[in-house]
């Protein structure tokens, strides 16, 4: 039989540590593989859990008309008549939509006189545009919509297939 006199310890203690350290490191790396998220699921979620509807696409753009005329600083149509017809015609299809922007030329004239804002003077444009078209029977009132924009003093009527829906 053999006498140890010491007892040698099997491995080396700063070894032990690391092969505990890398395996810790090793095991946190697949933890975190394994729990990412995808972001458009998350947000899909979240919208559901607080039953907020997803956001409907913006209906295709097929053919465009145009109200021109207005003076600087007015919002009253004058040069209807065209795009008056061109709507009562693109109005048929119901599976349409027509979106509304009224323009301003950005120039210092070109703004609402009660606020001098330049975006409110675009909105009244497309709403008296919209108004018109309204009051005259061209198209459903649920079927327009209305934006604003910079561009030349107008009102840009854009028709827009939505499909069945």
């Amino acid at each position: 039989m053999t006498v140890f006199d010491e007892d040698e310890p099997a491995r080396a203690p700063w070894l032990v540590t690391l092969a505990d350290l890398s395996l810790l490191l090793v095991g946190f790396f697949v933890f975190l593989q394994a729990s990412q998220v995808d972001p458009a699921k998350l947000a899909a979620g979240i919208r559901a859990g607080f039953g907020v509807r997803e956001a409907a696409p913006a209906a295709m753009p097929v053919d465009i008309a145009t109200a021109t005329g207005f003076a600087p600083g007015s919002a009253a149509p004058v040069d209807t008549g065209s795009a008056l017809e061109w709507a009562r015609g693109a109005a048929r299809d119901p599976r349409t939509l027509l979106r509304i922007t009224g323009e301003v030329d950005g120039s210092v004239a070109d703004v609402d006189p009660a606020t001098g804002s330049g975006p409110i003077l675009a909105a009244d444009r497309a709403r008296a545009v919209a108004a018109l078209l309204v009051a005259q029977r061209a198209v459903d009132p649920a079927r327009i919509v209305i934006s604003t924009g910079r561009g030349q003093r107008r009102a840009v009527l854009a028709l827009g297939f939505e499909g069945d829906r």
